[in-house]
C-alpha cells in the first residue's frame, strides 16, 4: 500500500508560479512511475505529467508543455510539478497517482491516488 499526500495548492494569479509536492509512504517508492492528474468542476479528470521510477523519462499533456516540470526526489520519498505561467484553464484540483505501468496518461494504469490540492488561478 502506498499512501500519497499532495501539497502545494493555492490561489495564483495568471502569470504567476505554484510548485506541488506530493509525499509518499508506505511501499518503496522509487519502484513507481508517478503521474499528476487534474479535474476542473464538471470535467472529467485529465492526465498533466508523469515520470518514471528514475526520474529519466518524462511525458507532458500539450496543454502544459513548456510551462509545467515534474520532477522527483527518491530518497525524500517525493514527486513535484513545478507550474510556470499559470492560466485560469489551468484551474482544477491536482492529484498526484503512482502506478508500476511506466510512464503513461490513462489513470485507469495508476493504483494509488493522494487526496488532492485545490490550484485556483484568477484572471
Amino acid at each position: 500500500q502506498v499512501r500519497l499526500v499532495e501539497s502545494g495548492g493555492g490561489l495564483a494569479q495568471a502569470g504567476a508560479s505554484l510548485r506541488l509536492a506530493c509525499v509518499a509512504s508506505g511501499r518503496t517508492f522509487n519502484t513507481y512511475a508517478m503521474g499528476w492528474f487534474r479535474q476542473a468542476p464538471e470535467k472529467e479528470r485529465e492526465f498533466v505529467a508523469a515520470i518514471n521510477w528514475s526520474g529519466s523519462t518524462v511525458y507532458y499533456t500539450d496543454s502544459v508543455k513548456g510551462r509545467f516540470t515534474i520532477s522527483r526526489e527518491n530518497g525524500e520519498d517525493a514527486v513535484y510539478l513545478q507550474m510556470n505561467s499559470l492560466k485560469p484553464e489551468d484551474t482544477a484540483v491536482y492529484y498526484c497517482a503512482a502506478g508500476n505501468r511506466g510512464v503513461v496518461a490513462r489513470p485507469g494504469f495508476y493504483d494509488y491516488w493522494g487526496q488532492g490540492t485545490q490550484v485556483t488561478v484568477s484572471s
